[in-house]
């Protein structure tokens, strides 16, 4: 047992197992105790990694969470270092974890990440849609007035979205993304990724409706959402330059903020380019006193 207790999070493969990293294996290997979403498929994850579980597994899952979270503040309290894994992925992301976070918090006690693969990040990044800005929904409400919210949110808001779809459902969720959104709104659809049938589909929402409607999918599905856009009759170059701006704050680069911002207005990309170049030169200039 270590002196220092903490909750560590550790980020696992979403389906590569090589994605397994050395600091989340040292992290398993370590651990006092090991608190799993599934303790069968942890044992696998830690048998491939050859390293021994033992008793230190316990199962800790959406169920009892809640229940369970004050066992593990105690075990923390006396010294103990507990890592938690879900299945695949990141703790928290929409699967368990939060609410062990927030009880060792509320204690008062240590908790740290050692970060890993996560299917929010790598369906937007292999996208192709703009990624310095981005919200992540999860899974959608199934029905009713909720989902009509959501797809509402959706269909106004700027930033890219990212969302988790289950095969069946998939078709059904980007016919509504197209009623919501626009049938021309920009989207890919990632199924199994970091696996050996990795696919990504890009195109529009009602093009992928009628896609994958054609098919019976199988595998993890991520559907990421391109911005919704900006619609103006005019825009004057002070309200491109605060745009610009908040993405060079942002650390974009001047041609990058450009190209967001000519397609997010619908403005020349020179236009644009010119008005960041100057940005970046006003504040890179050399301060100079007065003699």
């Amino acid at each position: 047992m270590t002196a220092h207790g903490a909750l560590i999070l550790v980020g696992t493969p979403i389906g590569n197992l090589g994605d397994l990293s050395p600091r989340a294996v040292a992290a398993l290997r370590d651990a006092d105790a090991i608190c799993a979403e599934d303790t069968r498929r942890t044992r696998g994850l830690m048998s491939h990694a050859e390293i021994p579980g033992g008793s230190r597994l316990i199962a800790v899952h959406a169920h009892n969470e809640r229940r369970i979270a004050g066992e593990i503040v105690e075990r923390i309290r006396r010294g103990e270092r507990v890592a938690y894994v879900t299945d695949a992925g990141m703790p928290g992301i929409s699967d368990p974890g939060e609410q062990l976070v927030a009880a060792c918090v509320a204690a008062g006690l240590p908790t740290e990440v050692v970060p890993g693969p996560s299917a929010v990040l790598a369906a937007l990044v292999i996208s192709g849609l703009p990624t310095s800005r981005f919200s992540f929904e999860g899974f959608l409400p199934r029905r009713g007035r909720r989902r009509a919210e959501s797809l509402a949110r959706i269909a106004a808001d700027d930033r890219t979205t990212v969302i988790y779809e289950s095969p069946h459902r998939v078709a059904a969720t980007l016919a509504d993304l197209a009623e919501a959104c626009g049938a021309d709104r920009r989207v890919a659809v990632a199924r199994e990724l970091t696996k050996r049938f990795e696919e990504v589909w890009r195109g529009s929402a009602a093009a992928g409706a009628e896609h994958w409607g054609t098919l019976s999918p199988l595998g993890e599905f991520v559907i990421v959402v391109g911005p919704a856009p900006v619609i103006v009759t005019t825009v004057d170059d002070d309200d491109l330059a605060d745009a610009i701006e908040d993405l060079l704050d942002g650390g974009s680069s001047a041609r990058d903020a450009a190209d967001e911002i000519a397609e997010r207005f619908g403005v020349p990309r020179r236009r644009a380019y010119t008005i960041a170049n100057r940005i970046k030169a006003t504040v890179t200039a050399p301060v100079t006193s007065e003699p």
